[in-house]
């Protein structure tokens, strides 16, 4: 029996049929597989302006396939919009709307498998959320990341570098003509921002997770390969919807969300977040989707992961020690995602669990068997998957969707030059643990007298010469107050940058401090200051930005009872944030201390205040107890 049997079988289910046929359903279309399409779609968010597209695309792949396709869409937030105003708060409680209208959607109408068509920020956390609720098959595919913008100068450039241009501009080194170059070239068509940012980064981590297809997190948007990736998607939801069908909808179907997400799962995407360096947001969705799975994953799991795993890539917005900026497109080219795991798999044994099952219907190491590029035998289809995967063709959305109107043949773009002519070395882009970066992972797990229950800093982001740093604190009670004192010249050489009351509670919304760290990096103090916050960053923060300060100061930890002056003392290598202030002052200052106003006394985001926890424990909401 389907699932979706609760909707369109039987006598009494005559009016459900009725509605149905309202959409334009058949007597066939009744006794064939219910898929739902999960879109994002949204024109104001350029990883998202082409999904409409894709989702027709999708839903008449599903119909090939022999399904029943029907789209819906969530709600989506563009973090780089919304950024540096209020509009920010949004953005981290978007992800649980997002959960809750997949569950609602999918559990209303019992569709009997799903495909998840995620691109950004907290779309991509909120449909795995939304999908271990729904728990029926389920398999990801993105919208893919964007291509990397081209200056006049010929010089790559992305998202985050239009950041620096404006502290650059206020700075007086770059001039009015230099600054509209980045602004026009930056993001030059349709895909979440090119470097390894948030969307990317979670992307990435679904197909470690098990539940991405091969390929999903690093082919460009712009690619005609995406076809054939949403080609597989369709028929893949489609087997699963059947298979789970004959097995009366059992709970023991080995491809259902809450069967994959194991411990093993989160262990192997944790591991290639700190091979690639990832953002530092992946540690809060993570540990929130292992929050949805009631799976025991922590902070100190993540913690323990970092001391082992290799950090062999470095892509935008860090950079090499040579110098040398990388964007996906480059991690495409050299491989992809598969080929990063087979990478620690060779140099690190034992580090990955690759018997997980995963939403290909192979396990974890079948699938890096058959797409890492470095295992002797890539196929035909891999190579195709890469070499067009990660050639631009700067076309738009409207040539995008036009590609995509224009059936599943794959048109491969013409490559002017391959990866000898242009000097492209793979080996540099995904490096062996013996060559590696650090010989511990790009994330870090910092704790002390301010972070008792934790902080995360982006390892690979930090300036060797900031490992160490010891300075006085010099405090913004919101990002706001941070980005107009750093553009008023306040923060100086040594200082160590204190925003706080911007955690998930005190934000309310833990809004991302993308801005201010790059007013400090634009600047040129990226090497000389530190920046500490119970809020977060982008997955486009670099430097010693250190974030997910918990207990935040709105649940009373130590991060809100620092005053100017304050000597801030960090060691990532040791892993400690500490104040040199006593614990008899702490207690002090906390008698003293007078609670703040809510910043939202109505509307979503005073509930969310009301519900959040902190960074620790993922930021997820604590329902009330009946």
């Amino acid at each position: 029996m389907a699932r979706s049997d609760m909707v369109k079988s039987g006598l009494e289910r005559t009016p459900h049929r009725s509605l149905l046929r309202a959409t334009g359903l058949t007597n066939a279309d009744m006794r064939r597989p219910f898929v739902a399409i999960c879109n994002s779609y949204t024109d104001v968010i350029p990883g998202h302006a082409h999904l409409k597209a894709v989702g027709e695309y999708l839903a008449e792949a599903v119909r090939r396939a022999g399904g029943v396709p029907f789209v819906f869409n969530t709600i989506g937030i563009c973090d780089g919009i919304a950024m540096g105003h209020v509009g920010m708060k949004y953005s981290l409680p978007s992800r649980e709307i997002i959960a809750d209208s997949v569950e609602t959607m999918v559990n209303a109408h019992r569709f009997d498998a799903m495909i998840c068509v995620p691109n950004c920020d907290k779309i991509v956390p909120g449909m795995h959320m939304g999908a271990i609720r729904a728990n029926i098959p389920t398999v990801f595919v993105s919208g893919g990341p964007m291509e990397a913008g081209v200056l006049a100068c010929g010089a790559k450039a992305d998202l985050i570098d239009t950041f620096y241009a404006v502290a650059k501009r206020t700075a007086g080194t770059l001039t009015d003509r230099q600054l509209a170059d980045y602004e026009q070239n930056a993001c030059p068509t349709c895909g979440s921002c090119s470097g390894m940012f948030t969307a990317n980064s979670m992307n990435c981590l679904g197909e470690a997770l098990g539940l991405a297809l091969p390929g999903s997190g690093t082919a460009l948007a712009t690619s005609p390969v995406r076809k054939r990736l949403y080609e597989q998607a369709a028929r893949r939801a489609v087997t699963m919807a059947r298979q789970w069908a004959k097995a009366d909808c059992s709970a023991e179907y080995p491809f259902l969300p809450g069967n994959l997400y194991t411990v093993a799962a989160f262990r192997n995407a944790m591991a290639l977040d700190m091979a690639m360096g990832g953002s530092t947001n992946t540690v809060l969705h993570i540990l929130a989707i292992a929050h949805e799975a009631g799976v025991k994953f922590t902070l100190k799991q993540i913690d323990a992961l970092s001391r082992k795993v290799p950090n062999i890539c470095r892509v935008a917005p860090s950079s090499t020690p040579e110098g040398r900026i990388y964007h996906i497109q480059d991690i495409h080219r050299a491989g992809g995602i598969h080929t990063i795991l087979g990478q620690l798999l060779r140099d690190k044994p034992g580090l990955l669990d690759t018997d997980v099952m995963t939403v290909t219907g192979k396990t974890l190491g079948q699938n890096i068997r058959a797409y890492s590029l470095r295992n002797g035998r890539a196929s035909a289809e891999l190579r195709e998957l890469i070499d067009v995967g990660c050639t631009p063709t700067g076309r738009s959305v409207a040539q995008v969707a036009a590609d995509l109107a224009s059936g599943p043949q794959v048109k491969a773009p013409k490559r002017e030059k391959t990866s000898a002519d242009d000097g492209f070395d793979a080996a540099d882009v995904i490096r062996t643990a013996e060559t590696a970066f650090t010989q511990r992972g790009g994330l870090v797990v910092l704790y002390g007298n301010i972070a008792a229950k934790g902080s995360v800093v982006k390892l690979a982001g930090v300036d060797p010469a900031m490992y160490t740093h010891s300075g006085p604190a010099r405090i913004y009670e919101s990002q706001e107050a941070a980005c107009e004192g750093i553009l008023a010249g306040q923060v100086k050489p040594g200082d160590v940058v204190v925003i706080r009351n911007e955690g998930p509670k005190g934000g309310p919304g833990m809004q991302e401090m993308l801005a201010p760290t790059s007013y400090i990096k634009g600047a040129g103090l990226g090497d000389k200051c530190a920046l500490i916050t119970d809020g977060r960053f982008s997955g486009g923060t670099a430097g010693a930005c250190i974030g997910h300060v918990s207990p935040e100061a709105a649940a009373g930890g130590e991060i809100g009872l620092l005053a100017n002056g304050d000597i801030i003392e960090i060691d990532i290598f040791k892993q400690t944030l500490n104040a040199r202030v006593t614990q008899a002052e702490f207690a002090r200052r906390r008698k003293a201390a007078r609670p703040r106003k809510p910043r939202f006394t109505t509307g979503w985001l005073a509930r969310y205040a009301a519900m959040a926890t902190s960074a620790d424990t993922g930021g997820v909401l604590e329902t009330p107890k009946l």
